[in-house]
């Protein structure tokens, strides 16, 4: 990775010290920010999203622990590599500053070759994580709505059209169920619901909604949960239910098709999950709910 690409913000009170970081970073091709407080530091990450933050704990106005606890907050910041610079060393300091989000704790003096290593390790372990991300979501198996199917969706009724077997009747036109959104109206969650409603049968995980909408796994959890009481990956496997439901009941496809068609490569794990949310195995919840709908349409 060139370091030439990468941008580094300094916040430390201490003239001295900041200039020293900043002209030996500078020197060894590393794009440069300083900031001598931490307000001026929360303003400068905002405005140039740098690719690393290096904070001194103890400043006037606000602490390093308050500078991280804003950069956490806000998503454009929340995923910034984060190292923490202190003439302290308490196992309290250090437990304080890992509970926070810190990524590495470096103890004054520290040398700019010391330095160096910790900015290249974070570094680098940023960009493995977001390559991975990246790998995973171009891995993940395609649908087989795409590969197999014809998917229309017209009125809110989803109707599936399987092209391998061309003369099999469709599925009676009372017998589809409209397709009502199981998330919730939430503007700022809207990206994240709309992504998994698009790719939910393409075996999603955490990982890859993170990286569409652009924040951290952990950060993105964190927000979902504490804004509906639910996980990202809940919400995955409920989506993917719901299309369960909807095949289960109204289409003779085999729980095996069914199951790939929802993104599952295994169908032990699909039909595992599949009791855990129904209290009965994927055919035999078939053959119950078939079996009500025969008895309200023989009503009818």
């Amino acid at each position: 990775m060139s370091k030439s690409s990468n941008k580094i913000l300094v916040i430390e009170d201490d003239n001295v010290t900041r200039d020293l970081y900043l002209k030996g970073l500078k020197a060894k091709g590393f794009d440069t920010i300083g900031a001598d407080n931490g307000l001026a530091g929360i303003q400068q990450a905002q405005e140039y999203i740098p690719n690393l933050v290096i904070c001194d704990i103890t400043m006037p106005d606000m602490d390093g622990y308050g500078v991280l606890a804003r950069l956490r907050q806000d998503p454009t910041t929340a995923i910034i590599p984060f190292i923490f610079l202190t003439g302290s060393s308490t196992k309290a300091d250090v437990r304080k500053a890992m509970e926070l989000g810190a990524d590495d704790y470096l103890t004054k003096p520290s040398t700019l070759d010391e330095l160096l290593r910790a900015i290249a390790i974070r570094l680098e372990k940023q960009a493995t994580l977001q390559y991975l991300c990246s790998i995973q979501f171009e891995k993940a198996p395609k649908s087989a709505f795409a590969d197999h199917n014809t998917t229309a969706i017209a009125g809110g009724v989803a109707v599936v059209a399987d092209k391998e077997a061309p003369n099999r009747e469709p599925p009676d036109r009372d017998a589809r169920i409209p397709s009502k959104s199981i998330f919730p109206s939430i503007p700022q969650l809207k990206e994240v619901f709309d992504f998994i409603e698009a790719h939910y049968h393409q075996g999603i995980t955490l990982c890859d909604v993170a990286v569409a909408v652009g924040y951290s796994p952990a950060y993105l959890t964190n927000r979902v949960a504490r804004q509906t009481g639910e996980t990202v990956n809940c919400w995955i496997v409920k989506r993917r239910m719901a299309g369960a439901r909807f095949l289960l009941q109204n289409n003779n496809q085999t729980v095996e098709k069914i199951a790939k068609e929802l993104g599952y490569q295994d169908v032990s794990h699909f039909s595992r999950q599949f009791r855990q949310h129904h209290g009965l195995p994927p055919q035999a919840w078939r053959k119950e709910h078939q079996l009500v709908s025969q008895r309200q349409v023989q009503l009818w």
